[in-house]
């Protein structure tokens, strides 16, 4: 399962990596022709269109693995350890039902739009509404991953429902800065003075 997974963060990595440099080159040569030579590519707002879709989708593939989405985990850390798990795996089914939707819907989408193509690229949409397909699976294999860990490994619940980010966390890296630099400039006074007051 851990090969599984790392296999799915390079993929998903390189296909972003590759989203993103064709959007960014597409718009550059579109900006540089119009201004330039006053022509332009004709697909290149389309294409940078759905390449955006689909990083942006990619994206919250990866965001998932990282535990990086938005999340509310002040109540859940003052539950006792049966009780996180219990909140991770009700929460993970919640979460495993909402991508079925999304895999039912962005199949049925997928396939109506087969022969609808794009008007100006001109590939078929089914190709856009194939994201949906692409990164349900790929969210179930690391939620189906990690309600694994929660169930079979004792310190993975701790790990996993922790939000990165949080504004505790922010608030206590603050402070350590802080406190670090007063530290500092005490040290720096005590050798200027000769360790006087």
């Amino acid at each position: 399962m851990e090969k599984a997974l790392a296999v799915l963060t390079k993929v998903t990595n390189v296909l972003m990596a590759v989203c993103l440099s064709g959007m960014a080159i597409l718009v550059f040569l579109n900006v540089v022709l119009r201004y330039a030579f006053d022509s332009g590519i004709t697909w290149s707002e389309e294409m940078s269109r759905f390449l955006f879709v689909w990083l942006t989708f990619l994206g919250a593939i990866g965001a998932l693995k990282d535990n990086s989405h938005l999340g509310v985990d002040m109540f859940i850390k003052k539950l006792p350890l049966v009780g996180k798990k219990v909140a991770f795996v009700l929460s993970n089914l919640i979460v495993l039902y909402v991508l079925w939707l999304v895999l039912d819907g962005s199949w049925k989408s997928t396939m109506i739009s087969t022969k609808a193509l794009s008007p100006a690229v001109g590939l078929p949409l089914s190709y856009i509404y194939g994201i949906g397909i692409v990164v349900s699976i790929g969210m179930a294999i690391i939620v189906l991953f990690n309600m694994y860990q929660v169930l079979f490994h004792k310190d993975a619940v701790e790990r996993l429902i922790s939000m990165k980010g949080s504004d505790e966390e922010a608030m206590e890296a603050v402070a350590a800065a802080e406190a670090a630099e007063e530290t500092d400039d005490s040290r720096q006074k005590w050798h200027t003075t000769g360790g006087r007051a």
